[in-house]
């Protein structure tokens, strides 16, 4: 790849998740502190999920038959920072959910597309995709850092930060990234084409399926981590939560940088499960571990956030694009996102704010230990079920071979 071009879309990356990691965390403390109650604070994480249902495929069809994927990029991060901007302002939760659902309708399809982006520029995906990646990380680590350090989680300026950094990349975006033209223009269009059903076509391989019912319950569990976790450090006495929860991203740089030698000795599928095992370590460790035992076993889980998310979501990733005929690369990511950003996020959002509330005792506070065993039995279960099931892809460490079904 081009240096500059290489430079360009790190940039891209790091830029991306700093936007989400603004507020992604802390935006729980901040809603706690208005009155909102669990069940509410549960629903608007889960904010990010609906809109991952709603607006992907309609996003993917338009990158791969009309307009240059940076193109829609750019549009949506504009957008997307002028609604947050507007949810800074507001008090009530009914104003806050419209603006927030209304952002993420607009950022979540851009998850798909800067992968997307980055893979039409990349020879071996496996081996150029981690390194690139991890610029995302470091971006959600400088977020969370500058909100934490700043103690900006209990205000609003947390959105205003994320707003300004999105209109910025959006401009970015249509002003330095390289042209990725539609790579299906002038197909034939047809309600499916137009709904993202196409991608559909990829569950007639039974592997893929599976890997696509995995996806989505895994991230059942993972919505406790991400809704959870800053308000359990922050009430069980473990100061600047927001700063000390970006040690699990520092985890993901390190197995990110690591990523291409464990995926070519691995495999697909031995991945996969390695980091499905890595989220039932963590959330025995969240269950068992306490601000008094030292902080030990929390900053173990809190670690572990690198190796579930690399080896589940970025060999996720690159299975699709290996999987996915090269004219529906773009919806079959976000085909995945819908899935896990979207179904298993929104259920697993949903759950955990009644759990959560199901363990709040009359003074407020919450019985975290039976709390968090709850995802760790529920991911134990889906890592069995997926080593039963899921068939390892013949050339699972090659890009070259694998470009259709």
């Amino acid at each position: 790849m081009n240096p500059l071009v290489r430079f360009k879309i790190s940039l891209l990356f790091f830029i991306q998740f700093f936007i989400w990691g603004t507020w992604g965390v802390s935006m729980g403390t901040w809603m706690n502190q208005l009155g909102f109650s669990a069940p509410q604070i549960g629903t608007a994480f889960g904010a990010t999920s609906v809109a991952a249902m709603i607006s992907p495929f309609l996003v993917g069809m338009l990158a791969d038959r009309f307009f240059a994927a940076q193109r829609v990029l750019g549009a949506l991060h504009i957008l997307g920072g002028a609604l947050l901007f507007a949810a800074s302002k507001t008090t009530t939760f009914s104003a806050f959910y419209g603006l927030l659902i209304a952002h993420t309708l607009c950022y979540m399809p851009t998850l798909a597309l800067v992968n997307a982006v980055a893979f039409s520029q990349m020879q071996d995906t496996a081996k150029s995709f981690g390194s690139i990646r991890v610029m995302g990380t470091f971006g959600w680590i400088a977020a969370g850092i500058l909100i934490g350090k700043m103690n900006l989680g209990p205000t609003a300026h947390q959105f205003v930060i994320g707003a300004a950094a999105s209109i910025f990349l959006g401009l970015y975006c249509f002003l330095f990234l390289p042209e990725v033209p539609p790579k299906a223009k002038g197909q034939p269009i047809s309600l499916r084409s137009i709904l993202g059903l196409d991608a559909l076509a990829l569950f007639k391989d039974s592997s893929f399926a599976v890997f696509a019912i995995g996806s989505f319950l895994i991230c059942i569990p993972l919505a406790f981590y991400y809704s959870g976790t800053e308000r359990f450090l922050t009430q069980i006495g473990i100061t600047e939560a927001p700063a000390k929860m970006t040690f699990g991203q520092m985890s993901e740089v390190f197995f990110m940088l690591i990523f291409p030698l464990m995926f070519s000795r691995l495999g697909v599928k031995k991945m996969l499960l390695l980091g499905m095992a890595c989220w039932v370590l963590r959330y025995l460790c969240f269950a068992y571990g306490t601000a008094e035992s030292g902080f030990g076993l929390l900053l173990l889980g809190i670690l572990l956030h690198g190796p579930c998310f690399d080896f589940f979501f970025v060999t996720g990733q690159i299975y699709v694009d290996q999987r996915a005929p090269v004219e529906m690369r773009a919806a079959a990511q976000c085909l995945i996102a819908f899935i896990t950003y979207g179904a298993g996020m929104l259920v697993g959002s949903i759950a955990q704010g009644y759990v959560i509330d199901a363990y709040t005792l009359a003074d407020k506070s919450v019985q975290w230990a039976p709390t968090w065993l709850i995802p760790a039995v529920g991911s134990g279960v889906i890592m069995l079920a997926f080593l039963a099931l899921f068939k390892n892809p013949a050339n699972s460490t090659s890009t070259a071979s694998q470009q259709a079904l």
